[in-house]
């Protein structure tokens, strides 16, 4: 009895142990090697893909893109490019130039100081310029006249007949004038009192060329509606920056020109 109990105990152990040992299976198919020489290589990538090389102004611009955009941000840009030294000796070449040419202290004025000019009687002026430009204005006969004048000449220019006339025909380009200094009586008679063009104060205008070649004329234009609104204002503009304004309705003698000068008045600017 006891070896039969025996027996069965071997055979129980024999099954578990067959249970728990590894199953003999046959082993994966080997992979075949592949050459390191025979890897397809990735594709070269086209040269508008190429990353750009790295500067202070693209890392600028990457980091201004990459912040997130919100209303209450401070906006940022990328700083301006550094003036070249040519650029730099060119603009200083051009001041230069100017301060030379100034006249009255004003490089805005350019022209020469000449000698004192002692005319007949009490004609003269004492200390006289003759003009080049004004504001890059050219005239068609260069006048003599002297600082306060020029002056009140470079304030009409900038304040009224630029930005009046404006870009029509390109800009104002030259003044086409009709007298400066001159030792004359007052609208050229034989007797009277002396005009102001005497003493250097005064200054006429028969039309103002633009930079296309026309041109906007007192005489012709005055009454015109397309040119006369302009000479209706930059007429209007000179009163008060000059003592004296006179204009094709102040009499026959100004019917083909603007008279203007540097008299001053008691009772302020004269101006028809």
């Amino acid at each position: 009895m006891i070896r039969a109990g025996a027996l069965i105990c071997i055979a129980l152990w024999a099954g578990v142990a067959s249970a728990e040992a590894p199953i003999n299976a046959p082993a994966p198919p080997v992979r075949p090697t592949i050459a390191p020489d025979t890897l397809p290589r990735p594709l070269a990538r086209p040269d508008g893909l190429i990353p750009a090389p790295s500067t202070p102004e693209t890392d600028l611009a990457r980091e201004a893109m990459a912040t997130p955009a919100s209303q209450y941000a401070v906006q940022t840009s990328t700083p301006p490019i550094a003036r070249t030294g040519r650029v730099e000796r060119r603009a200083a070449e051009i001041i230069a130039a100017r301060a030379r040419g100034m006249v009255c202290s004003d490089p805005d004025i350019q022209g020469e100081y000449i000698a004192p000019i002692n005319g007949a009687g009490a004609c003269g002026v004492d200390q006289p310029v003759r003009l080049r430009s004004v504001m890059g204005i050219t005239f068609n006969d260069r006048p003599t006249i002297d600082c306060p004048t020029a002056i009140a000449l470079k304030n009409w220019l900038s304040r009224s007949a630029i930005p009046v006339i404006g870009s029509e025909g390109g800009g104002l380009e030259r003044l086409n004038l009709m007298g400066h200094y001159s030792c004359r009586n007052r609208n050229g008679a034989a007797s009277g009192r002396l005009s102001e063009h005497a003493f250097g104060r005064a200054i006429d205008i028969g039309s103002f060329r633009l930079r296309d070649g026309s041109e906007i004329s007192v005489l012709n234009d005055w009454g015109t509606r397309a040119n006369g609104r302009q000479l209706r204002e930059m007429h209007r503009g000179a009163c008060g920056i000059f003592g004296t304004v006179l204009g094709p309705e102040a009499n026959a003698a100004h019917r083909n020109h603007f008279h203007f000068d540097t008299a001053r008045y008691r009772s302020g600017s004269y101006c028809r």
